[in-house]
This record gives C-alpha cells, structure tokens and sequence, in this order.
C-alpha cells in the first residue's frame, strides 16, 4: 500500500494563508457543482475531499444532500466550520477507508496536489468509497509532468489522457469531460480538465 503524506510546501501554504485563501475563493460554488448534482438523487450522501474553506459542501448541503465535508489541513477545516457550520472533518487522501458509502464524491481542485504515484491508490480508495453506480467528479490543472506552480505547491499536472487510463484503471467509466482555460491562484494561465465518472 502507497505510504500517503501532504507535501510540506503544498501543506504549509494552505495552513498558513487559510484565512486568506478561504476569503478570496468564497465567490459562489464551483462552476461544475450545480451540473453534476443533477445526475444525483435528491438527499443523496456526497463525500467532499479537499474541501477548503466549505462553500461546495454548504452549498450541497443547502440543496438536501447529505454532506461528508473533509480536508487534508487542520486550519482550512477549522475555517470551513467557522464559516459554515458543515461539521467538516480532517481527513488526508489517503485516509479515506470508506466502503460503499456514498453515492458521490465531490474532489474539486484538490486530486491536482497528489503526488502521481499516490494518485491510482487514492483513485482505487475513491472508488471503494462510492456505492455502485456512484459518481465521482474531480478537476485537475493540465501539464507534462509533475512540478511546482508559482507558490511552491506540488501538482501532478497529468496530461489528459495519462488521467483516462489512471481512472480506468482504478474501475471508472466516463460521464462527462470538460477541457476549459482557468488561472490558479499563481495567476499562472493553464488549460484544466474536469472530470466525471461512475464506478462501474
């Protein structure tokens, strides 16, 4: 079994700059949130890893469903409750033992930040998480390699492609795709790819 840790320097950002990370990306949920509740059942039980400063959890949580808010970084749980009392839990990728579940698992921008070599075994902890036919969305900045943004953070910048094969591999089938232009919060301008996909 891969041995899980957080990056020092990814982990050292988001527990020292919480406050600030978690007050400039409140803006509304994330752009993908409200298309991939709509394949749920209404009070479905969702699991949010790298949940940050909670507005996805919350805003699920609005809609009915049952929400499993989690991070991987004491300060940003502690601030994801603090803004909106979502009972979130401190929980790293690797911790997640879960067995059939949840119906769902909501990993916004976070996966981005796992080391490639950890990234199949979270994928294989993902998918024994969810019951059968549930479904899982995450997103990711494309690149070439693993390799560092402007703020020091380890991402694994996979190219599409490499992404497909790690999910099918871990027993996934695709629901949707989306290949669109963001900015991280480095300023750097990348293309991203958000996925959705069951387990099978």
């Amino acid at each position: 079994m891969a041995h899980h840790t957080i990056d020092p320097a990814t982990y050292n950002f988001y527990q020292d700059g919480a406050r600030f990370y978690t007050s400039s990306a409140s803006q509304g949920q994330s752009r993908h949130l409200s298309g991939f509740l709509q394949h749920l059942s209404p009070g479905a039980s969702v699991l949010e890893i790298g949940c940050g400063g909670g507005r996805d959890s919350a805003y699920m949580a609005a809609h009915g469903f049952a929400v499993d808010a989690t991070d991987g970084i004491p300060a940003m749980v502690a601030k994801a409750n603090e803004r909106h009392d979502i009972g979130a839990r401190l929980m790293r990728f690797g911790q997640l033992n879960a067995v059939a579940a949840y119906d769902a698992v909501w990993a916004h921008a976070c996966l981005l930040h796992c080391p490639r070599a950890e990234l199949p075994d979270v994928l294989r902890r993902i998918h024994k998480a969810l019951r059968p036919g549930g479904l899982h969305y995450a997103s990711f900045k494309l690149g070439d390699g693993e390799g560092r943004d402007l703020l020091g953070r380890l991402h694994n910048f996979p190219d599409a492609q490499w992404l497909r094969d790690r999910y099918a591999s871990a027993g996934f089938e695709p629901v949707a795709e989306d290949i669109f232009a963001g900015k991280g919060t480095d300023g750097t301008q990348r293309d991203w790819i958000a996925l959705t996909m069951r387990r099978t």
